[in-house]
């Protein structure tokens, strides 16, 4: 287990690279505003596209007339969601987890309008202005319906019904799991269960049981959403866009637009954030419709209000929890329900819910339900460790208030039914390697958890979280210079510093600096087929692609050395960044040297490596803790978080800094989440805090610096142990804030934000 302060400059665990901290590979360019974003692009030609979107909730389509729309000088093309081919039949969407028809329908709608904001028809015009004025002249007859806002309308019997036959969206299970219950707003239901839970609760000394409360919230990314489309003459499309997933991109596009993915090419921009908001596509599959139809190239930029509007937040949920425990602490028994809002179209993260907030506790009797439940609002989507951070606020709400009720300490408790390697998770599935005693060990150990106070109407709040992290496929390539620095070439996007993990993962294997590799993220032509950046699998799946190209380029640059010295490759070692021959150690060469004589031993060296199984079979979870001191005026209902300390097993921290980076930038937006964010409806679905200036999110002066402490249990999955980092540090942040807030009252908190108001109400 390695602290932050433990990390030295020199490298941590005998590694020369890993552990560092260099100067990131492309931040030049960031700083000096010279690095390429979406609403960068700019070719001969381009036309600007604007989107016409509903004024209501849930309306049907009677018509659409175009007809003054067309005839608007300098509009070049307009279409709606009649114009989208119908995807090709039968194509296989594995690899990207997708609903080719949810995909279809929330960029364009069809018959019906499912959200306000939802997408109608599209305009392509010579200026943004003509076509912004365009898309206003579109004359759309809607027969409105009466919308469902929450899960809990949208359940009742005899609710509006969102889709006639829910069966064909993908999911099609009703609340029993019976698949012929076609007519329902619930998509799924899926359910854990083991043990004896009757028993389990005869058997408790104290039982809590409280229903909790979320709201839809934003990931807060500042770029917003952007694509640029040419669809060519010879039939083939590419597409310049801020994505986290360049080849779902191109698979999604291609099976929309009834081509092949081969006619498809995305050239990924560098990305102003996305924290999984950024996985889905809106606005692709629309600027090549429009620039198919125009014959020219089409750029579409939302606006602020419209990523609000029409891009996918985090769910809403409403959570029961009932735990039962002994007196000395033991758990006998679980229930955990989520109901997550999924929004106009099936596919919440309540899988990941069911599968993450019990995670942290060894429970032999439990049952978890999981419900997806469709609503009027924006279809979800990912918000980093996407139904983790509700499931851990629910379940660490009502751990916290078993510990009180038993008067023991709570991160006495939580290491009393701590899991180990070996132990079941929720869903059965035993854990591999595991560090959550060693996270819960971190946070007990550390001086905050000891500090007094300092005072009235403080309270200090603990919880931990759980996360299972990715795998999936990723590519790379390398090519050996002359100059003994090494280009590296990769399709996973960076969002918060893989370039630089990725560069140091490939040096330490080659014995050259982090500052030889020269870090690229390709389009979807220039390398193999890489996974989305999500799921906190980059720096470790993709990290495995390159460590073994890397392996690949040593064994080569072997053989080249034995050519040398006239010896056999296997007579030829590698130490600390030099080829060393067995047969006479004074022929050595380093890297570079070696390197500069390439061409005289049989030409430059390239490597293309594809991770795929290695990289699923080495998946390793992670868990994190967050403590946090809060003090609530009690005139005001204002909450000031005074200290706050993340920990989390990053299993090795890479680069320490990009590593202590997300855990303080996740557990910002915890704390956010916790206190303040919210998706704010009117009765009729109309969303009335569109902006930063309404939609209120935390910055530095509402917060202390917060504190890191990295904790390493190595995963043997991954060459250099690595774990994944980008997600697990939001998990607990909620359910953190939420026991500080409740024991600086003494009353439960039950619903999120704990805004001024709510807290007031909470105290009267």
């Amino acid at each position: 287990m390695t602290s932050t302060a433990d990390k030295k400059k020199a490298g941590t665990g005998g590694h020369r690279v890993l552990g560092t901290r260099p100067i990131r590979h492309d931040g030049l360019e960031k700083v000096t505003g010279r690095a390429k974003y979406g609403a960068d692009v700019q070719m001969a030609g381009l036309l600007y596209g604007a989107m016409l979107r509903s004024p209501y909730a849930h309306a049907r389509i009677r018509s659409i007339d175009t007809t003054k729309a067309v005839e608007l000088d300098g509009v070049k093309a307009v279409v709606t969601g009649r114009d989208m081919p119908e995807p090709l039949p039968g194509g296989s969407m594995r690899e990207t987890h997708a609903n080719l028809r949810v995909i279809k329908e929330n960029a364009l709608a069809l018959d019906k309008v499912l959200y306000k904001g939802h997408a109608v028809a599209a305009v392509a015009a010579t200026s943004i202005h003509v076509a912004q004025e365009a898309a206003t002249l579109i004359e759309v007859d809607y027969e409105v319906l009466p919308p469902v806002l929450t899960a809990a309308e949208a359940m009742k019997d005899g609710a509006p019904l969102l889709h006639d036959d829910i069966a064909a969206m993908g999911r099609g299970h009703g609340p029993a799991g019976d698949s012929s219950q076609a007519s329902s707003n619930v998509a799924s239901h899926i359910q854990f269960k083991r043990g004896d839970i009757s028993q389990g609760f005869d058997e408790a000394d104290v039982i809590v049981e409280r229903e909790l409360t979320t709201k839809p919230v934003h990931q807060g990314y500042i770029e917003p959403h952007n694509s640029t489309a040419w669809w060519a003459p010879d039939g083939n499309i590419t597409i310049w866009t801020s994505t986290q997933g360049a080849f779902i991109v191109r698979q999604q596009v291609a099976h929309l637009m009834r081509v092949t993915a081969a006619n498809v090419k995305v050239v990924p921009m560098e990305i102003g954030g996305g924290f999984g908001g950024k996985i889905d596509t809106y606005l692709d599959p629309v600027t090549a419709l429009l620039s198919r139809e125009s014959g020219r190239p089409v750029k579409m930029v939302m606006s602020r209000k419209e990523v609000f509007e029409g891009t996918g937040p985090g769910s809403g949920s409403s959570m029961r929890v009932k735990i039962g425990a002994r007196k000395d602490g033991l758990i006998t028994a679980a229930e955990f329900s989520a109901v997550f809002e999924a929004g106009a179209y099936p596919g919440s993260s309540v899988g990941a819910a069911c599968m993450c907030g019990l995670a942290p506790y060894k429970i032999e009797n439990l049952q978890v339900d999981g419900f997806d439940v469709v609503v009027n609002k924006q279809k979800t989507a990912a918000y980093r460790a996407p139904g983790a951070p509700q499931g851990a606020y629910a379940v660490e709400a009502v751990i916290d208030e078993v510990a009180q009720k038993l008067d023991m300490d709570p991160l006495e408790f939580r290491l009393k039914n701590a899991p180990s390697p070996g132990d079941r998770q929720p869903s059965g599935v035993p854990f591999p390697s595991i560090g959550c005693i060693e996270v819960e060990e971190a946070m007990r150990a550390h001086p905050h958890y000891s500090a007094p106070l300092g005072g009235p109407n403080r309270g200090r709040g603990v919880a931990t979280g759980y996360w299972f992290n990715a795998g999936m496929q990723s590519s790379a390539t390398i090519s050996v210079t002359a100059d003994g620095t090494i280009s590296l070439v990769t399709g996973s996007v960076d969002i918060g510093g893989s370039r630089a993990a990725l560069a140091m993962q490939a040096a330490e294997v080659l014995g050259i600096a982090a500052e030889d590799v020269h870090p690229g993220v390709a389009d979807t032509d220039s390398v193999g087929w890489t996974g989305h950046t999500g799921g906190s699998r980059t720096a470790f799946a993709t990290g495995i692609a390159v460590i073994k190209a890397a392996e690949d380029v040593r064994r080569q640059m072997a053989r080249r050395a034995a050519l040398l010295w006239e010896c056999k490759p296997e007579e030829v070692e590698f130490v600390q960044g030099t080829f060393v021959s067995q047969k006479s150690r004074d022929d050595r060469l380093t890297f570079k040297e070696l390197a500069g004589r390439l061409m005289a031993t049989g030409g430059p060296i390239t490597v293309s490596v594809q991770a795929d199984m290695d990289a699923n079979k080495g998946v390793a979870p992670s868990f994190a803790g967050l403590m946090v001191d809060v003090e609530v005026d009690p005139e005001t209902g204002k909450v000031d978080v005074l200290r706050a300390t993340a920990f989390q097993d990053a299993g090795m921290a890479v680069h320490p800094r990009y590593v202590e980076g997300q855990m303080q930038g996740g557990s910002v937006q915890g704390i956010g989440w916790a206190l303040n964010e919210e998706y704010w409806f009117t009765g009729d679905g109309v969303m009335a805090n569109s902006s930063f200036l309404d939609y209120r999110m935390p910055t530095s002066l509402d917060l202390p610096m917060i504190e890191t402490v990295i904790i390493e249990v190595p995963n043997p999955g991954h060459p250099f142990g690595v774990r994944g980092a980008g997600e697990i540090s939001i998990v607990p942040a909620m359910a953190a804030v939420s026991n500080a807030v409740s024991r600086a009252i003494g009353t439960r908190m039950q619903a999120l934000p704990m805004s001024p108001a709510a807290v007031l109400d909470a105290l009267e």
